[in-house]
């Protein structure tokens, strides 16, 4: 993502937080608005190799939950995790785009919890964000990120 792109997705994402203020005294609690299926993250490959799906790029910046598992956290104090499609006793980070998988998201927690057993079925919910994005504290590549997250167990 450029720097214009960034910029402008940011400029996007504080409208949208502005619009949104008259109305948060009458909301509940944030849901994610709609789910996300691995199946539904990508539509193809692309020459440049795996292409985002279109559902991927119209839920970019809003609120959605996501049902996978945990692979196990590098650190107990990590506020972040990788959510798999299938169990993974191993952490399945990527060292660049090209071996990005196409059945993980990068979880960024809005606040640490308590991880849960690499085979306990979970619902990830936070801000979808897709396009590579290096984490400057981790140096890890990512391809897909959900951002203020949480989770529960299913």
């Amino acid at each position: 993502m450029t720097q214009t792109d960034r910029v402008s997705f940011e400029r996007r994402r504080l409208l949208c937080a502005l619009a949104a203020l008259p109305t948060l005294a009458l909301s509940r609690p944030a849901l994610a608005g709609e789910t996300l299926g691995f199946g539904e993250l990508y539509k193809s490959f692309g020459v440049l190799g795996l292409e985002f799906s279109d559902k991927v790029k119209r839920l970019n910046g809003q609120d959605v939950a996501v049902k996978g598992f945990m692979a196990p956290p590098l650190k107990a104090e990590a506020n972040f995790f990788v959510l798999t499609e299938i169990p993974m006793s191993l952490c399945p980070f990527c060292s660049s785009d090209a071996d990005w998988p196409d059945n993980i998201l990068v979880v960024y927690l809005a606040e640490k919890q308590t991880f849960v057993q690499y085979n306990a079925p979970i619902e990830a919910q936070g801000v979808l964000e897709y396009g590579s994005w290096v984490d400057p504290e981790t140096g890890f590549v990512s391809q897909l990120r959900l951002r203020g997250a949480t989770f529960d167990t299913v």
